[in-house]
């Protein structure tokens, strides 16, 4: 049965499939394949996509990070001195489905801060970090994301205009944040860094303070995530 299982994420990994498809590149029986692909799902290592076709899961990379990630190694060295200059909690953000991840966080050494562990899993529909992935993910993302949700199309759009996200108490009761995209060494958005805290300390207008610092320190990871510097 694992190899049977390793079939089923080899097939998965050339590109997403139905279960036709899956059928016909693992030679396995109908209801074979259904039964170990729902099984991956539901320890998810495979997930569906917008088509609904299997994709490799989110709980692939999870065990593959330890190893090597490269987000989670450029945010370790541009965080600290984030956090240095605001005072404030910082943490980045990864999409998975319909959450964001938190891969990297640190908190000020003192005061009231907005802690948010490692691993940590948030709704896409709010906060500053789920608008900024949200506005550079493809439209059919938008679209299934945005419904019932307090995001609409023309916010996403003003994001993507002036490049920086705020919120202010939309995730939580008094915390506001501010976010930006880190994009990797080909330009597409793959992260969100963001800097979070009291709204007595952020204001009710965060961007205004925090945005050029965070914009500052997305660049400074965006230059570590090119080819150029590995």
């Amino acid at each position: 049965m694992l190899d049977k299982s390793v079939a089923v994420l080899q097939a998965v990994a050339v590109a997403p499939c139905s279960l036709v498809e899956l059928c016909e590149r693992t030679a396995l029986p109908r209801a074979t394949a259904h039964r170990l692909a729902m099984g991956l799902e539901t320890h998810r290592l495979l997930t569906r996509n917008a088509g609904g076709q299997w994709c490799p899961g989110p709980a692939l990379a999870e065990l593959a990070a330890p190893v090597h990630d490269t987000v989670r190694e450029a945010a370790l060295l541009v965080l600290p001195r984030l956090r240095e200059i605001t005072g404030e909690s910082v943490q980045i953000y990864r999409r998975e489905g319909s959450e964001r991840i938190c891969v990297a966080a640190l908190e000020p050494p003192t005061g009231l801060r907005d802690t948010v562990p490692v691993g940590s899993r948030l709704p896409m529909t709010a906060g500053s970090g789920a608008r900024v992935l949200l506005a550079w993910s493809d439209s059919a993302t938008q679209r299934a994301l945005l419904a019932g949700s307090g995001i609409t199309e023309r916010s996403l759009a003003e994001v993507r205009r002036r490049g920086w996200a705020q919120s202010v108490g939309e995730r939580e009761p008094g915390v506001a944040s501010v976010s930006a995209p880190v994009r990797d060494g080909s330009g597409e958005v793959i992260a969100a860094i963001s800097v979070s805290g009291p709204i007595d300390r952020m204001g009710r207008r965060p961007g205004i303070r925090w945005a050029a610092d965070l914009l500052a320190a997305a660049e400074a990871m965006h230059k570590r995530l090119s080819p150029s510097r590995r």
